[in-house]
């Protein structure tokens, strides 16, 4: 790839407080110059493109990605589809994250074992177009928890490969590595539509948390939770999980360990997971005290008090996450900055 000119925009730096008129090099896929007009960069052998006086900004990075998500109704839905469907889907996927200003994305969970892994090469290798890539684990959770849609009666597929003990974590995430994931990804608290594992449960036990984290760190795979409750925090804070999704319940405790950890984690609420159900379901059939009566209100109120807090005390606070959903679809992600804004007052 040669290099490429940008003319004509109004820059978005991610440092500068106002957007200003610019002009940027683009030299393979990496920003070689910025220069801020009337300086004017060397169009010798380089393709310029005129920007039209729109604005330029650096690709964003989603740091709970979900393109094997494919916009479902629900997460059960996920399982039913076979395997060769499902590697177009996210295919397509990836690039429609592309296509809206991603241009790296971290897994936050692969839907079946290997899709990840194999888009993510594909990406590397040129063949598909899609933001850098790292591929993650299924949801590792445990019986009953999130993931879990099995019942007595029947089999189902879902997001989750079901485990329990240290030794049945230890050998699968292993395996994955061998595989060639990136990172793993551990279900340590439960969610508000799952009735046997709800979002203020904690159903991981400690010794399963920590074989998975062992296994993961003597490979240097980066680590990842679901953690709503306080436990769960405190649980990745002292096995040192690097990326923590949600962290909706936070007692003081937590809320002190994160701070004073604050150089090693990162904290994803995920907002729109909760924020959606409340206010733009009706026609999917979730009225809002519906949502209420699952726990959403909790939920989101519990989020934005809990970021509005670490933020103040210097945690790192992303956004984006959980877009995957027939009502929170892939490509809408960015909304999370308005969210972000609005809800939390960042």
């Amino acid at each position: 790839m040669g290099k490429q000119l940008i003319s004509n925009v109004q820059l978005f730096d991610g440092e500068s407080k106002n957007l200003y008129p610019a002009e940027v090099l683009i030299s393979g896929n990496r920003i070689e110059t910025v220069a801020k007009v009337p300086e004017k960069l060397p169009r010798d052998g380089v393709d310029v493109l005129d920007g039209g006086g729109a604005t330029l900004m650096p690709g964003m990075v989603n740091c709970h990605a979900h393109p094997t998500y494919c916009n479902m109704d629900d997460m059960y839905m996920l399982g039913e589809i076979p395997v060769e469907e499902h590697v177009l889907k996210t295919m397509h996927n990836v690039r429609t994250m592309l296509d809206h200003g991603f241009t790296a994305a971290v897994s936050g969970a692969s839907a079946k074992p290997r899709t990840d892994i194999v888009i993510r090469n594909e990406i590397n290798a040129g063949g598909i177009p899609g933001p850098r890539f790292q591929a993650g684990t299924q949801e590792i959770t445990v019986t009953g928890g999130l993931g879990d849609a099995r019942q007595l009666h029947m089999y189902h597929e879902n997001v989750g490969v079901v485990l329990d003990g240290p030794d049945a974590i230890r050998n699968y995430v292993r395996t994955m590595i061998r595989e060639g994931v990136d990172s793993v990804k551990l279900m340590i608290s439960g969610d508000n539509f799952v009735p046997s594992s709800t979002a203020q449960m904690t159903v991981m036990e400690e010794d399963e948390v920590a074989a998975g984290v062992r296994v993961a760190k003597s490979h240097k795979r980066r680590l990842i939770a679901h953690a709503r409750t306080a436990e769960a925090v405190k649980l990745c804070v002292k096995y040192g999980i690097e990326l923590i999704y949600h962290a909706n319940f936070c007692d003081e405790e937590a809320l002190d360990l994160l701070e004073q950890n604050r150089d090693r984690h990162f904290v994803n609420p995920a907002i729109g997971l909760s924020y959606t159900p409340l206010y733009e379901m009706q026609d999917f059939g979730m009225t809002r005290d519906m949502a209420e009566m699952f726990g959403f209100r909790q939920e989101l109120d519990g989020a934005i008090d809990t970021m509005q807090k670490l933020h103040k005390r210097g945690v790192r606070v992303l956004p984006f996450g959980d877009y995957g959903f027939q009502w929170n679809k892939i490509g809408e992600d960015a909304r999370d900055l308005e969210h972000f804004v609005k809800l939390m007052g960042f």
